[in-house]
């Protein structure tokens, strides 16, 4: 592990006995509180370079001040390019950031634009309400009021997810300050179901990057080792990067779950990254809210079983990163400037590496997953249907396996990050996912196969297990 990971780790770890601190705490205390912790993080960290939190905040808030009504488009449009300016500094001559404020940057542009969109809905909802001449009740997920600059930025700098996520939304924000009775939500017990398989993860990952170091890969004399070593090499760097990850936001889901934050009744059927998406009445005493039943999806970042074992490749992305994931398809997809399924993919993804970095390996990689959901679509609903059971059963078992090599195959470019080493690798191994992946498209194409944009989800491909696990 580098000195940043160990970092990214200790702050993590850190955050699990401060949330059991907050969690009973008054509204007044978890806003500073939290927020004094996370600017005190973001200090120690970044140093000098907080300064470019501070001022994409200020801009976005002065574009929510300005013009409510269309500040969601305004704030995505400040952020992402601000984001431009931040990875450009080095060409510019100015101080390189560092990795930890690039984190920081990243997890703040997406809570900024989530914010913009809510005090949109807000002032439209009020437009609505004056036009019509009459007051509706509360509406699901919509914001009391327009936050000051001060609860702007004791939203940005909550300590909670600030490097590592989940992404938030400002109305889950506002409903953890505000929690009724707190201490009747349970923490422990959750936390522990969701944190112990942690340990082993760590483990797999520091025994996986150890016999397979991805710097293998940079060495001439990988590339004159046999096909079938360089295809597997790729196998072993893949399941690394996911224990890392898995680690990483398994230990970031605990440190909420410690606070209480993200915690919403059973009842509310809340969506990881969104909240809840039913009406649930907050309970009115200490008894009551002790007899529901809490679960914490709304900050459900990772479902590792279901990035493992889910069959398409489409649905493999909707267990990854989840919260991000959310975001994505509410502010990116569904704005997309194209109708088509695999076109809003595409846009969808080349805006997401542009979030994640400027590195080539980031696009090749996510440009390379609209290819495979078009191919996996078009084939699946020209043949699929046409099987057997027992035949759809080894379909389901085939197109897992491909969708695990497709994975496998683009996390090369995301960790080689160079436009010559993603090239260099890929080549080496005869460019296969693509060729598996244009070849599957022109046969499906050939036999009549749907859009996969309009086809029915097949409840027996979602996963190869009956429903994906849940640990609370």
């Amino acid at each position: 592990m580098s000195p940043e990971e160990w970092t990214y780790l200790v702050v993590l770890l850190i955050s699990i006995p401060i949330g059991f601190l907050f969690k009973k705490a008054g509204p007044g205390l978890k806003r500073w509180g939290a927020a004094a912790v996370g600017l005190g993080l973001t200090l120690f960290t970044c140093g000098p370079h907080t300064l470019h939190s501070l001022i994409t905040i200020l801009g976005t808030w002065a574009l929510i001040q300005a013009q409510p009504c269309s500040c969601h488009a305004l704030a995505l449009a400040w952020t992402f390019s601000y984001l431009l300016f931040f990875r450009a500094l080095s060409l510019l001559g100015l101080p390189t950031p560092t990795p930890f404020t690039n984190a920081v940057q990243l997890l703040l542009t997406l809570k900024l634009v989530s914010l913009a969109s809510e005090v949109q809905d807000l002032h439209l909802a009020q437009r609505k309400e004056m036009a019509s001449g009459f007051s509706k009740g509360p509406s699901l997920g919509l914001l009391p009021d327009v936050p000051s600059l001060m609860e702007t930025l004791s939203y940005s700098y909550c300590y909670v997810g600030i490097m590592t996520g989940p992404f938030f939304r400002y109305r889950t924000y506002l409903d953890w300050l505000e929690q009724p009775f707190p201490g009747a939500v349970p923490s422990l017990r959750p936390l522990l179901r969701r944190a112990w398989p942690a340990p082993l993860f760590g483990l797999l990952f520091l025994l996986s990057s150890h016999l397979f170091p991805l710097e293998a890969v940079r060495e001439d004399a990988f590339y004159a080792r046999p096909l079938p070593a360089r295809l597997f090499y790729m196998i072993p760097v893949f399941f690394a990067f996911r224990m890392r990850f898995y680690v990483a936001w398994i230990a970031a889901e605990c440190g909420c779950i410690a606070a209480g934050f993200g915690a919403y009744p059973v009842a509310a059927k809340a969506r990881a990254g969104g909240g809840p998406t039913l009406q649930c009445p907050p309970p009115s005493s200490p008894e009551k809210a002790a007899s529901l039943e809490y679960d914490y999806e709304t900050i459900r970042n990772i479902d590792c079983y279901g990035t493992d074992f889910c069959v398409r490749v489409r649905d493999g992305m909707r267990y990854w990163n989840m919260t991000v994931q959310w975001w994505l398809a509410q502010y990116i997809y569904k704005s997309a400037p194209a109708r088509s399924y695999v076109l809003r993919s595409a846009w969808t993804m080349l805006l997401s590496a542009y979030w994640h970095g400027l590195h080539p390996g980031y696009y090749l990689s996510f440009l390379t997953i609209p290819l495979c959901l078009s191919a996996e679509g078009w084939l699946e609903s020209a043949l699929r249907g046409r099987l057997s059971p027992g035949g759809q059963k080894a379909w389901d078992w085939v197109h897992w396996f491909l969708k695990m090599r497709a994975y496998d195959y683009m996390c090369m470019g995301f960790v080689l990050l160079s436009l010559g080493d993603t090239l260099r690798y890929w080549a080496s191994v005869y460019f296969c996912i693509h060729i598996v992946a244009v070849a599957a498209l022109l046969l499906g194409l050939a036999l009549g196969g749907g859009s996969p944009g309009r086809r029915k989800t097949s409840p027996q491909a979602a996963s190869l297990a009956p429903e994906k696990l849940r640990e609370e």
